[in-house]
């Protein structure tokens, strides 16, 4: 049973990312094909690179944020694990949407020291960080274009009491759960209350953090890079020069909010930054392919690097 429902973990946002990609082969023609093609092929590569330079760097300063969440609770991790273990963690996601985080902090385990429940706490809260940063990017595409990003979430269902009714559920949940395991003291309850304990005490490790600053600008930088290595891709492609940040930042948004639905955005990605587009004038065939090359320059960069880190942690833990 367990084995079933890891195999659909895989298997569903697999297809979810197939059903997108025949979706946009349905859609478009052999002579559509052939621009798209062509536009990926002439692109410029110098805004490639440095898109990608750009989804380095936000990783590394990531890697770098994290050990301010660590540090209250008495923890140094060295640098160069944590860049590796947040490579590892992209490069799962792939595979698995969300499984990263716990290989993550799997990795700091077995290399740090650090008790999973701890690091997994940390990477959850620096998640409600980014949950919030990216709040505040809807926001801000809402405020711009308003009728547009509302006609969308509707067609994804995510409509506001939706939402509602789900954060009461979780509410309500939460505290039956409490109540429940307030009084009993067997052993797997007490494991399990120890494992929240530890879990509570990364989250609100935020609180306790000597350099909040530090936190907060790398919390930006990433964003900042994130955007950076989105915009620069329009000088890539001869149609989208022309596009603004009024156009892009809806195609960022709704195209950051699909990457979660399949294996790291495969199909589903490319597709909503075109419809994005196509609402600025841009032709299906650019918006395609400029969707397609945000997607698949930034994805081998993780496949690479992710890649090499699963072999690299080893060997810089040696000694260990």
């Amino acid at each position: 049973m367990i084995q079933l429902k890891s195999s659909f973990k895989v298997l569903i946002p697999l297809a979810i990312g197939i059903f997108f990609i025949y979706l946009t082969v349905n859609t478009t023609t052999p002579e559509d094909r052939k621009v798209i093609f062509s536009y990926i092929k002439d692109a410029d590569f110098r805004y490639i690179i440095l898109s990608i330079f750009f989804g380095i760097i936000s990783h590394l300063s990531r890697a770098y944020r994290w050990k301010f969440l660590l540090s209250p609770l008495g923890y140094k991790p060295r640098f160069i694990n944590s860049v590796l273990a947040v490579l590892v963690a992209y490069v799962a996601n792939l595979g698995i949407p969300r499984s990263g985080e716990i290989l993550r902090a799997t990795t700091f385990t077995t290399y740090e020291k650090i008790p999973f429940e701890k690091s997994f706490g940390t990477i959850i809260a620096e998640r409600l960080v980014d949950m919030i940063l990216l709040l505040g990017f809807i926001l801000l595409a809402l405020c711009l274009q308003f009728d547009l990003i509302i006609e969308i979430l509707k067609e994804k269902q995510l409509s506001p009491e939706i939402i509602i009714a789900i954060s009461i559920l979780i509410i309500v949940f939460f505290f039956i759960l409490k109540s429940v395991l307030k009084n009993n003291q067997t052993k797997p309850i007490i494991k399990v209350k120890i494992f929240f304990q530890g879990l509570v005490e990364g989250i609100l490790s935020i609180k306790s953090m000597p350099k909040k600053a530090a936190f907060i600008f790398h919390t930006f930088f990433i964003w900042t890079m994130y955007i950076g290595m989105f915009y620069v891709i329009k000088w890539a492609v001869p149609e989208t020069e022309s596009l603004d940040l009024n156009a892009l930042l809806p195609a960022f948004v709704i195209g950051g909010l699909t990457i979660s639905a399949s294996n790291g955005g495969i199909g589903i990605y490319p597709f909503s930054v075109a419809l994005i587009l196509s609402s600025f004038g841009i032709s299906k065939e650019s918006g395609l392919a400029f969707g397609w090359i945000v997607w698949s320059s930034q994805t081998l960069m993780i496949i690479i690097f992710g890649g090499l880190s699963f072999f690299i942690l080893p060997l810089v833990n040696r000694k260990n």
